[in-house]
């Protein structure tokens, strides 16, 4: 087995990780990092193709992957696949991840457009929240990370459904802390700022636009699927035994940055602030 020592302190060797939308993006990062933390990794992705592609790169690798297609907004399929981890053991935590994006204002949003979307991204959570989350109860402890966004906590125009099924999310988490909690089960919340990833690569691609969004975190950079699946592992460890019904913004600082960004005649200078009476 091919274990990354860096990630031994979190003691996931041998746990069994569902995570969904696993194929690509954050979702593989996450997968990726936890199969090197020697997790018994399980993979969920609505896209077969990507999903046993995925799962037979980390098994080559010497990592014990399973992998499922799965469209998670389907309660039957999600039953289907939970069946098949009781048979394994159970899962040890769950990371839901699986989400989609469909742009359009909330003035043209179709029926169709906001009820998939929330389907997938909020409703898909509730399913294999219940379906896993039985099992870690049946065991008497487990933990639950689901991956919001920064629209949840910050309206993203012109995205219909997008910002409404994020922040339901940081809701839907913090209710199954309260009501899990008492049977051992913890669940939490990442919520990701500005993520590279490959469905974004092409924002990037001009270099002065990356350099700009940079500049509109505090850390002056745009993250990786890395800086996610960081997070998302330490929520579902032992190391945050402690930590139930928390939102943790991923952000680079993002949020806080807003009032460096009104324009202030004295103020804002890269040394920093000016002590000097500003007229109106």
């Amino acid at each position: 087995m091919m274990q990354n020592m860096d990630f031994d302190w979190l003691g996931l060797s041998g746990k069994k990780v569902v995570i969904t939308g696993a194929a690509s993006g954050i979702g593989e990062q996450i997968a990726i990092s936890a199969a090197q933390a020697a997790a018994h990794v399980i993979l969920m992705d609505i896209n077969p193709d990507s999903v046993m592609a995925l799962k037979n790169s980390l098994v080559e690798q010497g990592y014990k992957v399973d992998a499922f297609a799965c469209n998670t907004a389907e309660l039957s399929q999600v039953q289907e696949v939970a069946k098949t981890v009781a048979r394994l053991g159970g899962a040890d935590v769950l990371v839901n991840n699986a989400g989609i994006l469909r742009t359009a204002a909330l003035a043209d949003v179709t029926p169709e457009q906001w009820l998939h979307v929330l389907q997938v991204n909020l409703s898909g959570y509730l399913w294999c929240a219940q379906q896993f989350g039985a099992q870690m109860q049946a065991k008497g402890k487990g933990s639950i990370v689901n991956v919001a966004s920064i629209a949840a906590l910050f309206p993203q125009s012109n995205s219909g459904a997008y910002s409404s099924s994020k922040a339901g999310v940081l809701l839907l988490s913090k209710q199954l802390a309260v009501e899990w909690g008492p049977k051992g089960v913890r669940s939490n919340v990442v919520c990701p700022g500005m993520i590279k990833t490959s469905l974004s690569a092409a924002f990037y691609a001009d270099p002065e636009l990356e350099a700009a969004r940079a500049r509109m975190t505090a850390s002056r950079r745009v993250g990786i699927p890395q800086d996610i699946a960081n997070a998302v592992l330490f929520l579902a460890s032992e190391r945050a035994g402690y930590v139930n019904g928390t939102e943790l913004l991923v952000d680079g600082g993002m949020s806080t940055v807003l009032m460096d960004m009104v324009p202030r005649p004295g103020f804002n200078k890269v040394t920093g602030v000016v002590n000097q009476e500003v007229k109106a």
